[in-house]
């Protein structure tokens, strides 16, 4: 995020301050997926105190980084000691060096923590044995971490049943922005004066990574920006989906069957019609599928009126959609491939699906549009394939991506459409959206009113047919 600012992390910044003024010891676990801002975060709000700080390597060897962690402490004391034999020798001589200062309050950051933890290396057992025999009676220790590696900071660290067990005082999940800080990051802090429509289509390809959006060129269009930085001889994006896997996952080649299998069935899989496309074993299936929804690359959904067994998992994360849509499928000779791609048949699909995925992650934006901020819901997806009924009617099948199931008796069966224009509702999707209101009854079998909600690019535009909208609301209002 280069020296701008902050934008909209005015919750956890507070946070951070808070532990650093108690009156003890604290460890506090910053953890969120790779590019979205924890480093920058905590050197902003607390590197004025560090005392050490270090950052650990992708795929280092553990010698390399302990002579690199002493090296480090060296240079603050202006010694040439030995480099230590192992991770205890080398966090007993941070303890001395910390100790040696004489303050009442010592500070010390650690990044990337989950690079240090290389096979074999004892590294969190001795990270643990430093931090449960600091003596808070001579001086008080704020330890400040964080990780890309989400599954090894909540695993590892957060959920430690070990030595670690209990021991951070507060996890701080820092989430990618929202439309609306986006919005303020790119116009305010970035000088872009984009319209919100534009902000929409950044965020549709970005998602909320502060790192992505702080590469655009203000001087530039949007799509030359993404000409550049995805299909130019040398650019800078082409290879951050495959390092952002190496780097999170171990065993990525899992990960990436699922994820790119999801990106062919947006509709949502079921973990059964994973298992046997990517054919990868049950156990290390469910870990997959854990550690990708924990990392927010999918959501995993049902409804209450089916069993656990039906839950279906999507991909949501913006950026990797993109990729897969477009990046991996481009022959790397177009250096202006996104800009020859806008209208097309593959472009207006793409952007569909991405507005829903926006969407969906601006729920409280929708509730709060719609005045129910208040009401008790359940918010869930809905699908049912087409069956033919005891009577022998025949049901065609359907699929809501966001039901809001309210406590006053009400259920919102929401249509997310993106347009340029206003959107247009013809006979055959008016007929098809009563179909469907009629199967979503006859198989939920609901007393609730039902009221059909869309939400738009630019609203819905004036038709014959618009009896069926019951709410409506534009983009704008997802920047609430």
């Amino acid at each position: 995020m280069g020296k701008q600012g902050f934008i909209g992390r005015e919750k956890e910044v507070a946070l951070l301050e808070k532990y650093y003024a108690s009156s003890k010891s604290e460890m506090i676990a910053v953890y969120g997926r790779r590019r979205v801002g924890k480093t920058y975060l905590i050197k902003e709000t607390m590197g004025k105190h560090f005392d050490f700080e270090f950052i650990g390597m992708h795929k280092t060897p553990a010698k390399i980084q302990r002579e690199l962690f002493q090296k480090q402490i060296n240079g603050l004391v202006d010694s040439d000691a030995k480099n230590p034999k192992d991770w205890y020798e080398a966090f007993d001589n941070l303890k001395k060096y910390l100790l040696s200062l004489g303050k009442s309050k010592v500070v010390v950051f650690l990044d990337e923590l989950p690079w240090m933890d290389t096979l074999n290396s004892n590294f969190l057992s001795a990270f643990s044995y430093f931090w449960n025999t600091w003596d808070s009676k001579r001086a008080l220790l704020k330890l400040f971490v964080c990780g890309s590696a989400t599954t090894w900071m909540v695993e590892k660290l957060i959920g430690d049943q070990g030595g670690l067990y209990g021991r951070v005082s507060r996890p701080v999940y820092l989430a990618p922005f929202s439309l609306a800080e986006t919005e303020r990051f790119l116009n305010d802090i970035k000088k872009m004066h984009y319209n919100r429509i534009q902000v929409l289509d950044t965020y549709m390809i970005f998602g909320g990574i502060p790192y992505y959006l702080d590469m655009l060129d203000n001087d530039l269009p949007l799509s030359v920006n993404v000409d550049i930085l995805f299909f130019s001889e040398e650019a800078p994006l082409r290879t951050e989906y495959d390092f952002l896997f190496r780097s999170l996952f171990k065993k990525s080649v899992s990960y990436h069957k699922v994820v790119e299998f999801l990106a062919e069935k947006l509709e949502g899989q079921t973990r059964e019609d994973i298992l046997t496309a990517c054919k990868i074993e049950g156990g290390e299936l469910s870990t997959v599928l854990s550690n990708l929804n924990s990392c927010d690359f999918i959501r995993v959904y049902s409804y209450p009126y089916k069993k656990e067994k039906n839950r279906l998992y999507q991909l949501t994360d913006m950026f990797t959609l993109f990729h897969l849509r477009f990046v991996q499928r481009s022959n790397g000779q177009d250096t202006k491939y996104w800009t020859n791609s806008l209208r097309s048949g593959e472009y207006n699909a793409w952007s569909g699906y991405a507005f829903e995925q926006v969407c969906l992650h601006h729920i409280d934006q929708i509730k709060e549009k719609l005045g129910i901020s208040g009401i008790l819901s359940n918010v869930y997806a809905w699908r049912e394939k087409s069956f033919v009924d005891k009577d022998g009617t025949k049901w065609n099948g359907g699929q809501i991506d966001l039901v809001i199931d309210r406590d006053d008796k009400v259920i919102n069966l929401c249509e997310m459409k993106y347009s340029v224009g206003e959107y247009s509702i013809s006979k055959q999707y008016a007929d098809k959206i009563r179909d469907r209101m009629s199967l979503f009854n006859k198989t939920v079998k609901t007393k609730k009113a039902l009221r059909t909600t869309f939400i738009t690019t630019h609203g819905v535009k004036e038709g014959k047919h618009n009896d069926i909208v019951d709410n409506q609301m534009t983009v704008e209002s997802l920047f609430r």
